[in-house]
C-alpha cells in the first residue's frame, strides 16, 4: 500500500491508503504529484481521479471537499462517490420497495435513504440508512413478529395509526403472559458492525400493568456463534409511579433498559445487541416477556422490533 498526504487546499487534510502504487503512478506521477512531493496539490488531476481518491475516504471528508472549489464539488458528488458510501446489495434492497424510489444521482439516493424509511417485502420490513456510517437499519413490523395469542381477539387488536410507518399495529387488550419475538436474517445486516435491537411501542391512553419489570434478549439461533447477549436484560415498558426503593432501582438501569423516547413519537427499550461479523451466522432472534408475575396488562401498542448499529 501507498500512502500519501493530500492537501484540499487548506481546507481539510486527509491520508489517503491506495492500494498497490500502480494507481498512483499511472494517475499521478506523470504529473509531478508523487509520494517524493509529500503534501501536493491534486487540482491538476482529471475529475475522475478525483472522485476515486475522495471515495477512497469518509463520508464526513467527501462532504466537506465540496466547499473547496467547483472542480472538488463536482468529483465529490459524484456516483463514484456516493456509490461507495451506498449498501453493495442497495439495488437489490431497491427492488424490494413497495414503492420506486425515485432518484437522479447516487448522492440524492444516499440522503433520501437516509431521510425517509422505506417499505420493503409488501410492507413487512422497513429500511433506513444511518446517515453518519451508511450502514443498514431495519425494523420488523408488528405482523412480522411472534406474539403469543397475537391472532387472538380477546387478547390482540390490529388496528392502523396514522403516525406508523406500517399498514397496522399490534395494540394489547388484555394478556396476562406477554411475549413477544422477532427474527432477521443476519446477512441482510451491515458487516462488521455491532447492531442494537430495539421493541418501538406507545402506550395507550387506558392501560395498566405494564409497570412491572420484564424480560429481553438477543441471541443467535445456532448457538454455536458467539457475539450475542443470551443474557435476560432487565427493562421496564413503563417506569413505576410510586416513589421509593423500586423507582430508585430502575432509575439507575442504563439508558437503554428504560423506555425512552423516539425523534418519530414512539417510544423504545433496548432488548440487547450483538455483532455482526461477515453476515454468516444465520439468524438473530430478539425476545421481549413478562410471563413470571401472572399481573393482567393492557394498553402496550406495538409498531415492530427495530435493528440498527450502536451508538
Amino acid at each position: 500500500m501507498l500512502e500519501a498526504t493530500v492537501s484540499f487546499s487548506g481546507e481539510m487534510n486527509i491520508i489517503v491508503g491506495l492500494e498497490g502504487s500502480n494507481f498512483w503512478r499511472e494517475n499521478a506521477g506523470e504529473r509531478g504529484i508523487g509520494e517524493e512531493n509529500g503534501v501536493s496539490d491534486l487540482s491538476s488531476l482529471p475529475e475522475s481521479c478525483i472522485s476515486e481518491i475522495i471515495s477512497l475516504t469518509s463520508l464526513t471528508d467527501a462532504c466537506r471537499a465540496t466547499a473547496i472549489s467547483s472542480a472538488f464539488k463536482s468529483a465529490a458528488d459524484s456516483d463514484t462517490v456516493w456509490e461507495k458510501f451506498l449498501p453493495s446489495d442497495y439495488t437489490e434492497i431497491l427492488s424490494r420497495s413497495v414503492t420506486p424510489v425515485v432518484y437522479s444521482t447516487k448522492k440524492e439516493l444516499y440522503f433520501r435513504l437516509c431521510d425517509t424509511p422505506i417499505l420493503l417485502d409488501g410492507g413487512n420490513l422497513s429500511f433506513i440508512l444511518n446517515k453518519w456510517s451508511g450502514k443498514k437499519c431495519y425494523m420488523i413490523r408488528a405482523r412480522g413478529l411472534s406474539i403469543v395469542w397475537g391472532d387472538t381477539p380477546q387478547y390482540w387488536r390490529w388496528t392502523s395509526l396514522p403516525e406508523s410507518r406500517f399498514s397496522e399495529v399490534a395494540e394489547l387488550q388484555a394478556v396476562c403472559w406477554l411475549a413477544i419475538g422477532g427474527m432477521m436474517q443476519t446477512q441482510m445486516l451491515s458487516p462488521k458492525t455491532i447492531y442494537a435491537a430495539y421493541l418501538v411501542f406507545k402506550i395507550g391512553e387506558k392501560n395498566f400493568g405494564l409497570a412491572v419489570q420484564s424480560k429481553a434478549s438477543v441471541r443467535f439461533v445456532e448457538e454455536s456463534h458467539e457475539g450475542a447477549e443470551v443474557l435476560n436484560n432487565t427493562v421496564y415498558l413503563e417506569l413505576p409511579e410510586r416513589i421509593g426503593g423500586l423507582r430508585r432501582r430502575v432509575s439507575r438501569l442504563p439508558t437503554g433498559w428504560r423506555p425512552q423516547r423516539r425523534v418519530d413519537g414512539w417510544m423504545e427499550i433496548k432488548l440487547g445487541e450483538f455483532f455482526n461479523d461477515h453476515g454468516d451466522y444465520g439468524e438473530v432472534e430478539m425476545q421481549f416477556n413478562e410471563i413470571k408475575h401472572g399481573h393482567w396488562k393492557s394498553g402496550l401498542i406495538v409498531e415492530g422490533i427495530e435493528l440498527r448499529p450502536k451508538e
